[in-house]
């Protein structure tokens, strides 16, 4: 290895803005490809190693330190499909949000176009609330069994009562569904709902998480091409007679 391509981990540890023990830990658990040793046992880092901390680092920044730290690990094991297999399930994930996230948006403004139920001060049984929604009572029994409707239960008769906001809870269930969304994609538009307490904050909280997301899309990106830039330095490394990248060369298993 020439002098003048040789890295020592505080020079890492400066471009990173982390301690050398940090250099030597991201090493250790293969988020940079493993490093020479010199005469007297020191690592010596390469130009390579410095693209790996750099692609890392904007990994971390979309895909979370565990997730860029996974990534890295599977590229430097010699593993690149199941490296891009893990970039992969990220945007899904992600995408999954966003439906989540469009379907509070359908709710609220559906809400939004209602005026609040006017009920009798006893509730309503679960036929008139059936009736008023317009669906069957099997559709409030099924949502009551996923947990996503709580009605109270009379004593000694044990009748589900329906107040106002199980009315409510329930009409934006039937729109949603009626979208073909799924059980397991309203209840948490029903739990912002009910943890901020009204669909104004709700609103608010849904468009501050998309742009959140928005964000969050656009760094993966910046990690993505990062990652490509790096991909093609480890190819260009393996080919290259006498490099000293330190580690495995993508593989196509």
């Amino acid at each position: 290895m020439s002098a003048d391509k040789r890295l020592r981990p505080v020079d890492l540890a400066r471009l990173a803005g982390v301690s050398t023990q940090q250099i030597r830990n991201y090493e250790d658990a293969g988020v940079l490809p493993p490093a020479a040793r010199t005469e007297s046992g020191h690592r010596a880092f390469t130009p390579v190693h410095r693209q790996a901390l750099l692609t890392y680092r904007a990994l971390s920044k979309g895909y979370g330190t565990t997730g860029a730290a996974r990534i890295m690990q599977t590229v430097h094991a010699g593993d690149v499909p199941g490296a891009l297999a893990l970039v992969d399930a990220a945007h899904a994930a992600l995408h999954a949000e966003r439906v989540a996230l469009e379907a509070a948006r359908q709710a609220l403004e559906t809400l939004a176009g209602r005026e609040p139920a006017e009920l009798p001060s006893g509730g309503l049984r679960i036929g008139e609330a059936a009736a008023l929604i317009g669906v069957r009572t099997s559709a409030l029994r099924v949502w009551e069994a996923a947990g996503l409707v709580t009605p109270e239960r009379e004593r000694g008769t044990r009748y589900r009562v329906y107040r106002p906001v199980d009315v409510r809870d329930a009409r934006l269930i039937h729109t949603l569904r009626r979208s073909h969304y799924p059980l397991d994609q309203i209840r948490p538009v029903l739990e912002g709902l009910r943890r901020e307490g009204s669909s104004e904050a709700l609103r608010a909280a849904v468009a501050a998480r998309g742009e959140t997301l928005t964000a969050r899309t656009r760094a993966m990106l910046g990690g993505a091409g990062r990652l490509y830039g790096y991909l093609d330095v480890l190819s260009e490394a393996a080919t290259t007679p006498g490099s000293t990248a330190g580690g495995p060369g993508p593989s196509a298993r």
